[in-house]
């Protein structure tokens, strides 16, 4: 069996730079109480600026795939743009051929086999991206996380990037399957502020929710600050 010893080293160090990123994300999902119809999904990022001198406005990490899916990413923003962009072009086609929204574990589904296909072809690098994909459907909200390698996973509640062990174990200590969506909102804060360096306000950090109404929707500074000022 013939070994690429280049591919392997360019495989292991697009890992590394993945987790050396100093970039925070995170997710949760929450459910209505003594019901298996779920609330919707909540997911929350810190807006790390390369310079205090970049418009912050200018700066999205959580993008729209269709009007009920949204994604958040930790790693390289120029890959997280691309597999947006072919993740649109998956829910276009989906939708013209079947004339309805593509279901979100069938998204997630095509997204990871393009970030598998990447890890073993010929003249190309692996994605330096992790996601996390939170949508509504007719199966309810659901989470998953694709990692670069290509594989998957649906979780109630998630972190990647930055201080991943201190978000995951906060989250295991406050996550319940009753909690409604704004209970969601504030632990997802509660959450980005365990590892916040600086003042956390609507301008440094992002929060996209789904709820019933399956309208994926970022939040504006305006109402983060109004979350903020709730927790506080």
């Amino acid at each position: 069996m013939y070994f690429n010893s280049k591919f392997f080293y360019l495989l292991l160090f697009h890992f590394f730079c993945l987790h050396s990123v100093p970039t925070s994300t995170l997710s949760h999902q929450g459910s209505l109480e003594t019901s298996s119809t779920a609330n919707g999904v909540v997911i929350a990022t810190e807006k790390k600026l390369p310079s205090i001198l970049v418009d912050e406005t200018s700066v999205q990490k959580i993008q729209l795939l269709t009007p009920n899916i949204g994604v958040v990413y930790s790693g390289m923003g120029p890959d997280f743009r691309v597999l947006v962009r072919k993740s649109r072009k998956q829910a276009e086609q989906y939708h013209r051929l079947y004339k309805e929204p593509i279901p979100v574990n069938q998204l997630v589904r095509e997204v990871a086999a393009v970030m598998q296909e990447f890890t073993q072809s010929g003249g190309v690098r692996p994605f330096g991206v992790s996601l996390l994909v939170a949508g509504f459907d007719d199966n309810g909200p659901q989470l998953y996380q694709v990692d670069p390698s290509g594989s998957y996973f649906s979780w109630k509640a998630s972190a990647m990037g930055k201080n991943v062990s201190n978000a995951k174990t906060f989250l295991e200590k406050r996550y319940t399957d009753d909690m409604e969506l704004d209970d969601s909102v504030h632990t997802a804060i509660l959450t980005l502020k365990e590892g916040f360096e600086g003042q956390i306000s609507g301008k440094n950090i992002e929060i996209g929710i789904i709820g019933a109404d399956k309208n994926f929707r970022v939040l504006t500074p305006a109402e983060i600050d109004d979350y903020l000022a709730e927790v506080e």
